[in-house]
């Protein structure tokens, strides 16, 4: 096993290609290194091609793997599913520039296939992708008319940074992805532009960057050029390490013969062109087909020519309708090449939508829905980027009856995804700051009819409702399509084309944008040695019909509704320092639930202790917000002041007592019985019972402790033990009082010297001694290190002048006269006894 490998430092980015180790029964398998990111493409070709295939079945997937990042699948089954938005955009982006590129005819199974093995969340993967699919193919055997180079650009401070990091482009306008593939001549062609600004793009431009305008993003394309060459020659000098592939005689499929076109020519024409012209698709399609029938009769073909004739017929049918338009100046539809079909708009359509917009542009209809939801409604992503979450969502249905046909509902398509996804590129740039808006937003185009361009229309569309909800957006964008026809080298650029204009012409080029700067950037080409002025040209006039298109929505909705659209959630920000973000919470949960009951509005809370509150009314807001914050910003308690409490936790020793939002006092238990001694805190309190105390001291770490308010009192619960007289304790012994006792010994009269009667405590037999053993604190001139009279065993003293006298928290006097402190709530509950 031999293993070849090419690397180029391209712009300051080491690139490196190997093959040769991997994956070696595949026809074409390329490693292409970006940085640590690093993909696996393969390209495989079948050696035959299915009966009667008309078209070319190539198939490209991205396989993301999460071993890639060092993270297991978040799914149930904790493997990877369904293709990722990201992994389908990126078959996406392969696919177009790919298709074009290889030999005419070829109709064998191809599949190239990416597997992203390693992601450093620095580089994205798919340009890497790109090359590596072309590299595969052009090292393997399969007739593959490349090679072709992909990279991608970033406006950042009016400079073109070539592969930039996902931290380049935080601070980037514009995000350009340009693939191409060298002519004949030596140059590069285009074949391929994806692009769009990024999120943050137009507050960039408005705090002076430069703006991604037509002017910017040709220059743009030219500085894509030079680096697609470097990519290209490094994808050659891997070819050429490699033993050539082997020699296979593929077969290609004819359409039609050399001699079938001229006999289909001499009929079709004529009549092709004496049809004229047609606006109205349906009307125009049954003329054609008229036409074509008629056409096949009269040449009298045998069964196994008729396909070939039908296939002579399209090509026929495309020659007249492009001749007509370079020389006449003619559409399809009789418009000019500059016209913008009629355009038609409507707002607030669907009362319970937040925002409705109805666009038409001549036979191509989209309505567009907003949907505003607190930011916990945004989608959460389970991928290879560094991106965790999602806020502003697109999607796209293009349902057949929305060109009169029928067909399998099965879900979004890649085609349907990708639209989605244009429309959404072309309206995040002018999407709110969280900051300023919280707001999670769902778009929903639907396409109710098409022809021709329904994305861009779903770009409008969508300007439009987000605009019908009261959505603060930074400005209205529209977008449009351009079409492209090259005739004998010459080229004619067609505004708003038309759905066959797509299909006959050579080019598809769709821009969306604001009035100040591009946003969104589609390009596909068929032909070869496209100049790089007439692309220049199509942004140019593509800007014009743009203005035209913001001009005609201006007339309906000039800017976002004042007022948010009043079944929207109102939704309002709340800084609260962030040590009170568990008062907020509470147990389990328990605060923020109650206050989500009680109020009926919606709370989110982040670690930097910011608050969102969502509410379908203003009365409900207010009432969550004034509750938050007394909890965040609580009152401070007043000595003697009562408070009507209720239990949030019992222990052994008390109850706590929450006396006002976020603050809790301690009820012990020995203020709980009114003279009446309780044997446990269960017998009298239970959670959640409401209680009306008095704060009798605050200590200087703020902790409260409470009695019970005057007039209240306690009742015992079923089955409590009954209560108990408090005695006075003043002796153990049979009335004696424990005022007048001496410690000196257990009995009455007893020295405490020892533990039979008379004793000396210098032994526990009587009279012995203990040998050389001094007991320190237990008599009275002993020192025990901390037992004596002096000692603090508790928070107070026990030592021999110590006084048991009282067993509550005040102080008596014994024999000594000495005092007793006894232990605290608060250090009971540090304690956790």
């Amino acid at each position: 096993m031999t293993e070849f490998s090419v690397s180029k430092q391209i712009q300051g980015v080491k690139i490196t290609m190997s093959a040769g180790k991997l994956a070696q029964l595949a026809d074409g398998a390329v490693v292409v290194t970006i940085g640590d990111t690093q993909v696996l493409t393969t390209a495989t070709a079948k050696r035959t091609m299915r009966d009667g295939a008309d078209f070319f079945p190539l198939t490209v997937d991205v396989e993301e793997r999460m071993y890639a990042v060092g993270r297991i699948p978040g799914s149930f089954f904790r493997r990877e599913g369904r293709a990722t938005e990201r992994a389908t955009l990126t078959c996406r982006l392969l696919d177009r520039p790919l298709r074009p590129s290889f030999i005419d005819g070829f109709r064998n199974e191809t599949h190239i296939v990416t597997t992203v093995l390693s992601a450093d969340l620095e580089n994205p993967y798919d340009v890497a992708a790109l090359n590596g699919a072309s590299a595969a193919l052009s090292t393997s055997p399969i007739p593959f008319l490349g090679p072709i180079g992909g990279v991608r650009l970033a406006l950042r401070d009016g400079e073109w940074v070539a592969f930039p990091t996902y931290e380049d482009l935080e601070a980037s306008v514009f995000d350009l992805v340009v693939a191409g593939k060298r002519n004949e001549a030596g140059d590069i062609d285009i074949a391929m532009v994806e692009a769009g600004a990024t999120e943050h793009g137009y507050r960039h431009f408005k705090a002076g960057q430069v703006p991604s305008n037509e002017e910017t993003i040709t220059e743009g394309l030219e500085a894509a050029k030079k680096v697609i060459g470097e990519l290209i020659d490094l994808q050659l000098e891997l070819k050429a390490q490699m033993p050539a592939p082997e020699e296979i005689e593929w077969p290609v499929a004819v359409e039609y013969s050399p001699e079938m076109f001229t006999k289909v020519e001499a009929v079709a024409k004529s009549k092709l062109e004496a049809m004229g012209v047609v606006a109205d698709k349906h009307e125009r399609q049954a003329q054609e087909s008229a036409i074509r029938d008629d056409v096949l009769e009269s040449l009298g073909l045998e069964d196994d020519e008729i396909r070939e004739a039908k296939n002579a017929f399209g090509k026929v049918q495309k020659n007249v309708m492009r001749a007509r338009v370079v020389a006449d100046g003619i559409r399809m539809d009789g418009r000019g090449l500059t016209d913008v079909r009629k355009i038609t708009v409507e707002v607030d359509l669907l009362k319970e939508s937040h925002g409705s917009a109805l666009f038409t542009r001549g036979e191509t209809q989209v309505l567009n829905t907003t949907t505003l939801g607190m930011l916990k409604m945004e989608q959460m992503l389970d991928t290879i980027d560094p991106y965790e979450t999602k806020r502003y969502m697109h999607h796209y249905n293009f349902p057949p009856f929305s060109t009169g046909e029928t067909g399998f509902m099965r879900g979004p398509k890649r085609r349907e995804i990708g639209h989605g996804a244009l429309a959404e590129k072309a309206l995040l740039p002018v999407i709110p700051d969280i900051e300023e808006f919280p707001y999670a937003y769902r778009l929903v185009s639907e396409v109710l009819m098409s022809n021709g361009s329904s994305s861009m229309a779903s770009v409008c569309g969508s300007s439009l409702s987000l605009m019908d909800a009261g959505v603060p957006i930074h400005a209205p964008v529209a977008g449009i399509a351009m079409g492209l026809i090259e005739q004998d080298g010459e080229f004619v650029t067609l505004t708003d084309i038309l759905g066959a204009e797509d299909h006959l012409g050579d080019m598809d080029f769709k821009v969306a944008g604001t009035e100040d700067m591009i946003t969104a950037l589609q390009l596909d080409t068929k032909i070869e040695s496209l100049p790089s002025e007439i692309l220049a040209r199509a942004m140019m006039q593509a800007r014009e019909a743009r203005m035209f298109i913001l001009g005609k929505m201006a007339e309906v909705l000039p800017a976002p509704r004042e007022e948010l659209a009043e079944n929207a959630p109102k939704i309002e920000a709340i800084q609260i320092p962030k040590d009170r973000i568990g008062e907020v919470i509470g147990p389990k949960g328990k605060n923020i639930r109650q206050l989500e009951e009680d109020t009926g509005a919606t709370i989110e809370i982040e670690d930097d202790g910011t608050i969102r509150v969502g509410a379908s009314s203003t009365a409900s807001m207010q009432m969550a917000k004034e509750r938050i914050l007394a909890i965040g910003f609580p009152p401070e308690p007043e000595l003697d002041k009562d408070y009507d409490g209720e239990v949030v936790n019992v222990t052994k020793f008390g109850a706590f007592i929450n006396i006002m939002p976020g603050r809790d006092g301690l009820l012990h238990i020995s203020k709980m019985g009114g003279g009446r001694r309780i044997a446990q805190v269960e017998d009298v309190l239970a959670l959640g019972d409401a209680i009306k105390v008095v704060i009798r001291e605050i200590d200087d770490r703020g902790k409260v402790s409470l009695e019970l308010a005057e007039g209240v009192e306690l009742e015992m619960k079923p089955g409590a033990s009954a209560p108990t007289e408090r005695s006075d304790r003043g002796g153990r012994d049979s009335g004696g009082s424990r005022g007048d006792r001496d410690r000196g010994g257990r009995d009455s009269g007893g020295d405490r010297g020892g533990r039979d009667s008379g004793g000396d405590r210098g032994g526990r037999d009587s009279g012995g001694s203990r040998g050389d053993r001094d007991r320190g604190g237990r008599d009275s001139g002993g020192d025990r290190g901390g037992r004596d009279s002096g000692g603090d065993r508790y928070s107070g003293g026990r030592g021999n002048g110590g006084s048991r006298s009282d067993s509550d928290s005040g102080s008596g006097s014994g024999s000594s006269g000495g005092q007793r402190r006894t232990v605290s709530f608060e250090d009971d509950f540090e304690s956790g006894n």
